[in-house]
């Protein structure tokens, strides 16, 4: 049996994708700080419904505390790693940088140091869409330059990347960092913008629309992203000694088992649409407060999601409206409304 270990699993994504993966048979390990950031007890409800699974086992840790969390990977012994733990919100890190340098980088190296010691067979590692900054060319590739990055939060995961290289160069690490483009769906994040309007539309309130709804993201369904993790995991880097690939813009590292993969939709739709599909689906109209561009905030979104699928005959494919509606009826099914 396939052990394993999701940093994160009481987390939007770390929850679908322990989800699957138990589905699959395999052994899960979470780990998870439950901070508060947003509602805690919407992740204790993930937690509670992951531990229904005789294979799932979950700890309540801090990744950035290195003996404790080293001690639980060292149980664990997982054959796999996949590393979602992090601080999020684009926003949030304009107002406390700490908090991210803390979580993302600090953390991050606890759990690149697990993966290291316990030669892991693959250290799977979430990124973002955030760190292709300022960057126009679209839709956005994984052989582009990220250079340009417009908040702390998009720094700390672009300073994961390159610490990702650096581990697989040293050690012969296989590491995949997978780029995330605006991930939605049931289960989501409070601090999100689908999560926002739907409950500003529903209450009957006000909801704030940046750029005056001038905005096209990526939107990715989070089913979609967690199936394209679980085929990414039986897709490794080549190691030092095999390294060779045949696909056009193959991101493979030309020195180590490295390797990047954007997961996205590979389309781009406009906010103001978006908001139209959850009217539609609650059936009233929004009360919208146009606001002028967010400091970090960029205006268009759109991954290239070819690698992808030439790594793993996948790619996402789920209609926004389709995952608005999934997400409209999880919420008033868990408010009771």
């Amino acid at each position: 049996m396939r052990v394993v270990l999701v940093t994160g699993s009481a987390g939007f994504i770390g929850f679908h994708l322990s989800q699957v993966l138990l589905a699959q048979g395999c052994r899960v390990i979470g780990v998870d700080a439950l901070t508060d950031y947003y509602d805690v007890e919407i992740k204790k409800a993930r937690h509670e419904i992951l531990s229904r699974h005789d294979n799932f086992t979950c700890h309540i840790a801090d990744i950035t505390e290195t003996e404790s969390f080293r001690k639980i990977a060292v149980e664990a012994n997982p054959d796999v790693i996949v590393h979602l733990a992090a601080q999020a919100g684009v926003r949030y890190s304009i107002e406390n940088p700490r908090a991210y340098i803390d979580a993302n980088v600090v953390g991050t190296l606890n759990v690149m140091d697990c993966a290291r010691e316990l030669e892991v067979d693959h250290l799977l590692m979430a990124s973002t869409s955030s760190v292709y900054g300022a960057n126009s060319n679209m839709p956005f590739r994984e052989d582009e330059k990220t250079d340009t990055p417009l908040t702390m939060y998009a720094a700390t995961k672009k300073a994961n990347e390159a610490m990702g290289h650096s581990y697989a160069n040293l050690w012969n690490l296989p590491v995949t960092m997978f780029r995330f483009f605006t991930v939605y769906g049931p289960w989501g994040r409070p601090d999100m913008a689908l999560f926002k309007f739907t409950k500003g539309i529903l209450e009957d309130t006000e909801i704030d629309v940046y750029n005056h709804g001038n905005m096209w993201r990526d939107f990715t369904y989070v089913e979609d992203l967690v199936s394209a993790i679980s085929k990414l995991i039986d897709t490794p880097p080549p190691d030092q000694d095999n390294r060779t690939s045949e696909i056009a813009g193959d991101s493979l590292s030309p020195v180590a088992p490295f390797r990047i993969v954007n997961i996205g939709n590979s389309d781009k739709v406009r906010l103001l649409d978006y908001i139209q599909a959850i009217e539609a689906e609650t059936d009233r109209k929004a009360k919208m407060n146009m606001l002028d561009m967010q400091p970090g905030d960029v205006p268009a979104t759109w991954a290239s999601s070819r690698l992808l699928h030439d790594l793993t005959g996948f790619k996402p494919t789920t209609d926004y409206r389709e995952g608005v509606k999934k997400f409209v009826q999880w919420y008033r099914e868990y408010y009771r409304m």
